[in-house]
């Protein structure tokens, strides 16, 4: 008997019962199935069977920048600038386009044209190293500007006064003690160690006391130092610092002024018109180009005090306004005094004068001041004290210090010629 192979999903039969019929798929329910597929796909949630593709690509790039607005031209402030050696000053520099805007993106690089006599750093401070004049330039893609630097001394001291040391009071060692705190370069108006200026009167009685300041003092010697024979003790004493011997007068430079140093002991150094000293201090005025000039030395051209004015001196006087000096300094009457600018003639001279101080408050006595003469300004004889300058480009400043446990003091400021 042949054998019948049965289907497991037979119509005929399943689990021993008949199955329904099946009937076999027409074109039409392929097609009706796929319609379904497609017809669920499109009205369901799209989020759950479709993929969202994003936004689109944006549009395409725009077209390029334009090229950065080129400098026209770089400024720089101030265009004349004065600094004193040590000191600096602040340079500012704008790179502008041709319409003259600001362009404060741009580098500017700096550079000076003499750097021994001012720097500049890379923000355009400008430092004095020197005295002279250099020009500083400020660059910004290929445009420069220039300023013009001049660099001016600093500011220097010079204190002193006159009729200073003697053994027998403590008030030179006052004075002495004011040397101590202030800096600079000292001055003496002679009559320096009394009563006759000798060796042993210096070593005793001068050096202990302004003798603390010895290397820094440039003295005038006095008529007390001249009762020894040559003012011998004065220039061994002093040695080169005070000139030679058989003159006793010289000059010497301090920051921007010219100082002279004088001697007016006229029976030892002649100091009339057409001397040798005159003819020398001319000299001296007319070759040295510095607007400043302080001559000091003894005996005062006009005071007050019981010397009084005194002509023997006033060839010195014409030569020195005839130079345009400023200022003169002077001791030998024993008291402090100050007077106004004074012409050649003693006369009030605001613009061109001379001004005159007497300082005879160095340590030895003081003394009335009995005669006030024209244009005398200030006066005191009651108070030991020294002068302070303070010496500027153009300028100057001065202080009477008074020792310690006194209050009179004078303080004013001047221009230079």
């Amino acid at each position: 008997m042949a054998a019948h192979r049965i289907p497991v999903n037979s119509s005929h039969e399943r689990n021993g019962r008949p199955g329904p019929k099946r009937r076999r798929p027409g074109r039409w329910g392929v097609h009706a199935g796929i319609v379904l597929v497609l017809f669920v796909a499109a009205c369901g949630d799209s989020t759950d069977s479709v993929t969202d593709p994003g936004p689109g690509p944006g549009p395409g790039p725009g077209p390029p920048p334009p090229p950065p607005v080129a400098v026209a031209a770089v400024e720089v402030t101030p265009q004349e600038s004065l600094v004193e050696v040590g000191a600096w000053v602040q340079l500012a520099a704008v790179a502008r386009d041709a319409e003259g805007n600001a362009l404060p993106d741009r580098t500017v690089t700096w550079a000076s044209a003499d750097p021994a006599v001012a720097t500049v750093t890379p923000n355009g401070r400008a430092e004095g190293v020197a005295t002279g004049w250099t020009t500083v330039t400020a660059e910004s893609e290929g445009k420069a500007d220039t300023a013009s630097v001049t660099v001016v001394h600093a500011p220097v001291t010079l204190v002193g006064a006159g009729d200073i040391a003697d053994c027998a009071t403590l008030d030179d060692e006052a004075t002495a003690d004011l040397l101590d705190t202030i800096p600079g370069t000292v001055f003496t108006l002679g009559d320096n160690a009394y009563e006759d200026g000798t060796p042993d009167e210096f070593d005793t009685c001068y050096d202990p006391t302004w003798g603390r300041h010895k290397d820094r003092t440039f003295p005038a010697v006095g008529n007390h130092e001249y009762h020894t024979a040559g003012a011998a003790g004065h220039f061994a004493y002093f040695g080169a610092a005070a000139g030679d011997p058989t003159r006793g007068y010289y000059s010497y430079e301090l920051g921007a002024w010219k100082i002279v140093v004088l001697n007016s002991n006229a029976g030892k150094v002649s100091v009339a018109a057409g001397s040798e000293q005159e003819q020398w201090l001319r000299a001296e005025l007319s070759s040295d180009p510095r607007l400043c000039t302080l001559a000091y030395w003894h005996h005062p051209r006009f005071s007050s005090g019981f010397h009084g004015d005194d002509e023997t001196y006033q060839a010195l006087w014409q030569a020195l306004y005839d130079g345009g000096s400023d200022v003169v300094l002077t001791g030998h009457d024993h008291h402090y005094e100050r007077l106004a600018p004074l012409s050649d003639a003693g006369e009030l001279d605001p613009a061109g004068g001379i001004r005159q101080f007497v300082v005879g408050t160095g340590g030895r006595l003081l003394r009335p001041a009995p005669f006030p003469r024209p244009h005398s300004e200030v006066r005191d004889s009651e108070t030991f004290g020294v002068l302070q300058f303070t010496l500027r480009h153009d300028s100057y400043d001065w202080e009477f210090v008074p020792v310690a446990g006194q209050t009179f003091t004078d303080q004013g400021s001047g221009a230079c010629h």
